[in-house]
């Protein structure tokens, strides 16, 4: 977990991390593998978004308590994560700043934690055409509590999705804050992610898991790639939590 936590705490160059450390390349790639694999099995715990009408109207309530705005239960935002061109369907990648990425549709709760995430995008397909197709589309379209997600103007206007980005700037923003401190925990999302391409979605949600579980923690840090001591802090607080060995 320490070599894993490492990595994605760096622009993801293994060799170099593999040299710090004092442990072979290879050793951080299957180290990193096997990580993934394991946090998998915590994502239901620790991502999690409101659907029954209960939750939702406990959502909308903590919302409105806080942000004196009614029907919100959340944010909405999506954000690009460079990685390498793939061979294969390699310009489906390529997004509109001429970039290969994945292209993350996210929801945050009113605690900066993420609600639920979709990394199954490449860079080129538009925010709007991943909400339509998302699974937090149909729940927020049938629900019956009259919640609504706020968002950007690039999604469009709907009865369970509010813009634009302007109208609510404490609270609409709140999305655009958990992606920066998404990234700041893990500078590797910053940068290009070099893994096959199969590897980076799972990767990233990875992350995403680690920023709400470090959230639990009140680990409110944000941490700069250099600073040695904060990351070292952050690794101490999340392992216990995530029971690894």
């Amino acid at each position: 977990m320490r070599v894993f936590l490492r990595y994605v705490g760096d622009p993801g160059f293994q060799i170099g991390i593999g040299e710090d450390i004092g442990v072979h390349q290879s050793t951080v790639s299957r180290t990193v593998t096997n990580v993934i694999t394991r946090i998998v099995q915590k994502s239901n715990i620790w991502i999690r978004f409101p659907t029954s009408c209960e939750d939702l109207r406990n959502a909308k309530n903590k919302w409105q308590e806080k942000f004196n705005f009614p029907s919100a239960i959340g944010a909405i935002d999506c954000t690009h994560i460079p990685i390498l061109k793939p061979f294969m369907y390699a310009d489906e990648y390529v997004n509109r700043k001429n970039f290969a990425s994945i292209n993350v549709q996210a929801t945050c709760n009113l605690n900066e934690e993420f609600t639920s995430v979709d990394v199954s995008w490449p860079g080129s397909v538009h925010d709007s055409r991943i909400w339509k197709n998302s699974d937090i589309y149909n729940v927020m379209k049938w629900n019956r509590a009259s919640a609504v997600l706020l968002g950007d103007s690039g999604y469009g206007i709907a009865p369970w999705l509010m813009t634009p980005f302007r109208i609510l700037e404490t609270a609409e923003q709140r999305s655009y804050i958990c992606f920066v401190q998404l990234k700041q925990r893990f500078p590797i999302l910053h940068n290009k992610i070099r893994l096959d391409t199969e590897k980076v979605s799972s990767l990233v949600m990875r992350c995403f898991i680690l920023h709400n579980v470090a959230k639990h923690l009140d680990d409110v840090a944000v941490y700069i790639s250099g600073d040695v001591a904060n990351k070292k802090k952050s690794i101490t607080n999340i392992l216990p939590t995530m029971q690894m060995e």
